[in-house]
C-alpha cells in the first residue's frame, strides 16, 4: 500500500471513529473499527440491491415479484447498473482498507492444504500460524475483486451496446451471469460461516469486537500479536477451568442427591 493510501485510510478511520463508538469489554478484543464496519455493511447493501434487481432483469418470469420493490420493470433496469457501480466503489474502499492484511503468504498456502479438515471441523483450534485473516477469507477477498471487475466490465458492455457492439455484449451477458452466480455462492458461504458456522463472528461486524476465546480459537497468530500472550496456553487454561467447573457442579449434584436420599429426610 502506498503512503498516500495509508494516510487516507488512517484519516478515514479517525473521522469515522468520531461518528460511532466501539466498546471493548473485559475478555474482548477490538476486531473491526467503525470505518471497516461501515464499509462492510455498505458493500453488503449495494451487493444485494444489485443482486435482487439483477435477478428481476435476468429472469422476470421467475422474479417478477421483485420489480415492485424497485418501482417496476423500467425503474429496475435503470437502478441496477447504479447499484452495481456503488457496490464496486464501496468495495474499492474496503479493498484499500484491507489490502495489507490480504497479502498471500506461506501460512495461507499451509491453511489451504488443510481445507478439508477445516470444512469437517476436525480441529477445535486453528493452527498457530493463522493471522488476522485465514487463507479462505483471503481467497474470497480476491475472488470478489476479480468478480467485481468482471461484472463492471461486462456491465459496461451491456449498458452501452452501441459502443461495444453485438459480439462483446453477447459475451458480456454470459460472463456477467457466471460471475454473479460465483459471487452469490461465495456470499452464501460467507454468511453461513459468519453466523451458524463460527458463532461469535457476527459480533465483529456489529459491535466491532470478539471474545478472546474466539480469537485464540480461530486466529491464534493475531491473538498473539494483539495480546502478547500464547494462544495455546490460554486455550489450555480455559479448558482446565471449564473441566474444573464441571467437576465442581458434579460434586454439588452428587451431594444434593445424597442429602435427598437420606432416610426420614423430607424433600426441601
Amino acid at each position: 500500500m502506498t503512503a498516500s493510501v495509508e494516510q487516507f485510510d488512517e484519516k478515514a478511520r479517525r473521522e469515522f471513529g468520531k461518528l460511532g463508538r466501539t466498546i471493548v469489554h473485559e475478555g474482548e478484543l477490538l476486531r473491526h473499527p467503525v470505518y471497516t464496519r461501515f464499509l462492510h455493511w455498505t458493500v453488503a447493501i449495494f451487493f444485494f440491491l444489485a443482486l435482487l434487481s439483477g435477478f428481476a432483469i435476468y429472469s422476470p418470469w421467475l422474479f417478477h415479484w421483485l420489480t415492485p420493490i424497485f418501482g417496476g420493470g423500467p425503474m429496475t433496469r435503470l437502478l441496477h447498473p447504479w447499484f452495481s457501480l456503488l457496490f464496486v466503489v464501496a468495495y474499492t474502499f474496503q479493498s484499500l482498507n484491507w489490502l495489507p492484511l490480504m497479502r498471500w503468504t506461506d501460512a495461507d498456502r499451509k491453511w489451504m492444504r488443510r481445507l478439508p479438515e477445516y470444512v469437517k471441523g476436525e480441529e477445535k483450534v486453528e493452527p498457530e500460524y493463522v493471522g488476522f485473516f485465514n487463507g479462505g477469507q483471503k481467497l474470497q477477498f480476491w475472488e470478489i475483486i476479480i468478480g467485481a471487475g468482471v461484472l463492471l466490465i461486462t456491465g459496461l458492455f451491456m449498458w452501452f451496446p452501441e459502443i461495444f457492439g453485438r459480439v462483446l455484449v453477447a459475451i458480456g451477458y454470459v460472463l456477467h451471469d457466471i460471475s454473479a452466480l460465483i459471487m452469490l455462492a461465495g456470499i452464501v458461504i460467507h454468511i453461513y460461516l459468519s453466523t451458524v458456522g463460527l458463532p461469535g463472528t457476527l459480533h465483529s461486524m456489529t459491535r466491532g469486537v470478539v471474545t478472546r476465546a474466539w480469537a485464540w480459537t480461530h486466529h491464534p497468530a493475531w491473538y498473539r500479536d494483539t495480546t502478547g500472550r500464547d494462544p495455546r496456553e490460554d486455550y489450555q487454561r480455559a479448558v482446565e477451568r471449564q473441566t474444573e467447573r464441571r467437576r465442581e457442579r458434579e460434586v454439588k449434584d452428587r451431594q444434593a442427591t445424597s442429602v435427598e436420599d437420606e432416610p426420614g429426610r423430607e424433600p426441601a
